[in-house]
């Protein structure tokens, strides 16, 4: 049976009457299930509970009348708000919308007999969310994130989506300082946390990466008693961080032939090896007792990625015997390969990466490229909320890219960072300081011919997607 949840469960769950301005409330309305909880007054529908949040330049009080107007079956009313409540409307007055959201959220997914996995890391949080998702569908129907609802709002959102009968809800789960994953794992209750690594994503705002891997392992702050927490294998930093929050069931995986530091670490239990070292798609995972996957997505970071999946798919009683050739498809920006068929470019292969950066998914992207046949050339801009390590941090990608011998690279933007990412990569063949992403396109003309690879990777801020339809 699905989650249900009425008025009368609100006024329980908050301590706080049911009111209405004008007639008297009866048991009916009291104990009218809503359909759904919805935070936008565009989409709300009759039977829904309305939730208006707030923003620097909105506030979801002023569509009260919005939930009158479709049949809403009540709405949640911060109590400092001193504007039009309309007399028609039912509501319960809480101290603040968004906490009281992921309230319900919570109380939602306490009525949810199916498990639910919290997905986080600083890369690779996508991913691994799609793969875990793939890996689960034998199992049956999975609510999952979608799109860029790994925040305090698209958390509650996803779980308050799930409806009975579920395999699982896989959520991910993002955050840009200390605190923020730790709300969102206590609005979850997950039963199941991944975290797919701890790299240099917001050490601008952390800090450290010791801080960082602080924040990642928030995850477990309610994380079932008997639940598990998956990981990579090697990092002695997620490995001490982790032992302070965690006493539970941990499961560690990894690559064969990963460098994995320090002889004193946990060994992983989980141990897969890339089919004659190559991690291209459709290139095979081989594990010991002789069973193999094909890889759904490109590239050895997904190689890992994947064995977090299959990590989670076991616990949950997938047998492996049902992953052989799984599908996966990525939002866009991410992992995408597309082969121009027309124009001056025809024949070329781009390996659209234009969603984010940090510095560890630039490192791979570029193992990627440096996989693939023919010439191989990038677009690469600025990694951002990298802080005092920023330009550090540019200079060792510029460094990677000119030691894969990159045949050519365009550099997006300005700055000190970027003159870091420049000086270190000069030994690149072409090499090449535009303003704009628009601004690529001419010198690619003339560089790129068929069979060759184009790699644009860069943090959202540089929109780099506005070049792929000048090239395509």
């Amino acid at each position: 049976m699905s989650p249900s949840l009425c008025l009368q469960d609100l006024a329980e769950l908050f301590d706080q009457p049911v009111q209405r301005r004008s007639t008297p409330l009866d048991i009916g309305t009291l104990e009218w299930s809503f359909e759904q909880v919805c935070t936008d007054s565009r989409a709300l529908q009759a039977g829904d509970l309305f939730v208006p949040l707030r923003g620097e330049r909105f506030d979801g009080h002023d569509y009260l009348g919005a939930a009158v107007a479709v049949g809403a079956a009540g709405a949640l009313v911060a109590r400092d708000w001193h504007g039009h409540i309309p007399e028609q409307l039912a509501y319960l007055l809480v101290e603040d919308t968004l906490d009281a959201y992921q309230q319900v959220a919570l109380l939602w997914r306490r009525q949810l007999k199916a498990p639910v996995v919290a997905v986080t890391g600083s890369a690779g949080k996508t991913s691994t969310r799609e793969l875990i998702k793939a890996c689960l569908q034998p199992l049956g129907a999975v609510e999952a994130s979608s799109g860029n609802e790994n925040n305090d709002i698209g958390v509650p959102r996803t779980l308050l989506r799930a409806q009975e009968p579920l395999a699982a809800v896989v959520l991910e789960m993002g955050m840009r300082g200390l605190g923020e994953i730790e709300r969102l794992s206590r609005c979850a209750e997950p039963s199941v946390a991944v975290i797919t690594n701890v790299g240099t994503a917001h050490i601008g705002r952390l800090g450290s990466r010791e801080a960082i891997a602080t924040a990642k392992c928030e995850v477990c702050a309610a994380l079932k008693p008997e639940g598990l927490v998956v990981i990579p294998a090697g990092d002695p930093l997620l490995e001490a961080a982790l032992a302070r929050v965690w006493r539970g069931r941990v499961l560690r995986v990894a690559l064969a032939d990963s460098d994995l530091c320090g002889a004193d670490l946990p060994v992983a239990d989980l141990v897969a090896e890339l089919q004659n070292g190559s991690a291209i798609a459709g290139s095979e995972l081989l594990f010991s007792d002789g069973s193999k996957i094909s890889l759904p997505l490109e590239g050895r970071h997904n190689a890992s990625n994947l064995l977090l999946a299959l990590a989670v798919a076991e616990e949950l009683g997938v047998p492996r015997s049902a992953l052989i050739s799984l599908q996966v498809a990525l939002p866009g920006g991410r992992a995408r390969r597309l082969v121009l068929a027309e124009g001056p470019l025809a024949g070329v292969t781009l390996l659209d990466e234009t969603y984010n950066a940090s510095p560890e998914a630039v490192l791979a992207a570029l193992e990627l490229l440096h996989s693939q046949g023919g010439r191989r050339f990038a677009v690469l801009g600025s990694m951002l909320e990298l802080g005092e390590q920023s330009e550090a941090l540019h200079r060792q990608v510029g460094a990677r890219a000119a030691a894969l011998g990159l045949d050519g690279l365009v550099v997006v933007g300005e700055g000190p960072d970027l003159d870091a990412l420049l000086s270190a990569a000069q030994a690149v063949p072409l090499l090449l300081q535009v303003a704009l992403p628009e601004d690529a396109a001419q010198p690619l003309f003339e560089w790129l011919q068929p069979g060759d690879h184009l790699l644009l990777k860069a943090s959202r801020g540089v929109a780099l997607e506005r070049l792929i339809p000048l090239l395509s």
